[in-house]
């Protein structure tokens, strides 16, 4: 055990690919919002099924790189108040999101845990590039 190394190279890659995926996201929303589509590309979005699906998508979206970028910060920082923040933030914004998007839209469940999500992936990718300057 004692030939571990910090993951500085990791660290700055995933915070780098963190803000490139914020980026990319909000794209997204701005296009989704400009042609006034609540979900998907326009496709048939009120099956249970497309909900279903969106709803694991969107989790698998953004929980595995937003969570190693946590978890590396943590590696670095140790258990900071920042990564305890980070963490419970992203577990709430993500029990929130699949309840909003079982409900009309616009609604805050929906809404804030996508934003939320967001904050801590840009957060995390922030401190996980700073850690490296």
């Amino acid at each position: 055990m004692n030939n571990l190394h910090l993951p500085v190279i990791t660290t700055l890659a995933a915070g780098a690919l963190g803000l490139i995926l914020a980026v990319l996201s909000g794209q997204v929303v701005a296009a989704r919002t400009s042609g006034k589509v609540i979900i998907g590309s326009g496709e048939d979005t009120s099956s249970k099924l497309f909900i279903a699906i969106r709803c694991q998508a969107n989790f698998a979206e953004y929980v595995p790189l937003t969570l190693l970028l946590i978890g590396l910060v943590e590696l670095r920082t140790g258990p900071t108040l920042l990564v305890k923040i980070l963490a419970a933030s992203l577990v709430l914004a993500r029990l929130m999101h699949p309840i909003g998007m079982r409900r009309a839209a616009p609604n805050p469940f929906r809404a804030g845990g996508f934003m939320v999500t967001l904050a801590v992936l840009a957060v995390a990718s922030v401190a996980a590039v700073m850690l490296n300057v």
